[in-house]
């Protein structure tokens, strides 16, 4: 990473992504306008968006924008890699997929196309719950203000994520709690 390299990443761009982020309703519209918003506005092939299923220790793939299904379905991502983000809390970088030890299937980012990636946790209160991965169809020198932009959205999308969950939760909570009979609420609520 240098901070020498041409930056992809702009204060417009950075901010269109934050505020989808800070406004979208619909957490899986917002997902998907993430990755396409990534790939278009700073010129990479493709993004993925995975968050961590717990009961199956695995990324899931939850978005996808400029990579075929076909890549997607090599196999599974399972966070046991001690290289990965996931499990690092880091960003990864991997400039070259060919030439690179960690690529567990450099055979089909080759015919994919992809040539470096760039990998960053998506994080609430630094505890992981997914990732961001970034693919690009040539050698990317990484700039370093890029990798702050987009570790700064990976964290914005920590948050958002994490309080979708919270809000579902006690949607959950509020539908059940007004099926219980009035008679059982007695003395649960100040008056």
């Amino acid at each position: 990473m240098n901070d020498q390299t041409l930056q992809r990443i702009y204060f417009r761009e950075f901010k269109a992504i934050s505020r989808a982020i800070l406004i979208y309703e619909d957490i899986n519209l917002l997902i998907n306008h993430i990755v396409e918003r990534i790939s278009k506005s700073f010129g990479v092939k493709g993004c993925s968006i995975m968050l961590f299923d717990e009961r199956e220790q695995q990324l899931i793939r939850v978005a996808s924008f400029g990579v075929s299904q076909r890549y997607l379905d090599k196999g599974p991502v399972f966070v046991n890699e001690k290289y990965s983000a996931f499990v690092t809390g880091e960003p990864v970088f991997i400039q070259d997929f060919q030439n690179d030890s960690r690529i567990q299937y450099p055979g089909e980012a080759k015919r994919e196309g992809i040539v470096s990636m760039l990998s960053v946790p998506v994080e609430y209160r630094r505890v992981p719950i997914g990732l961001i991965r970034i693919y690009h169809h040539e050698k990317w020198e990484l700039n370093g203000d890029d990798l702050d932009s987009f570790t700064l959205l990976a964290i914005q999308l920590g948050l958002v994520i994490e309080n979708n969950g919270l809000k579902n939760f006690f949607e959950k909570i509020k539908g059940a709690m007004e099926t219980v009979p009035l008679r059982m609420l007695k003395g649960l609520y100040h008056q």
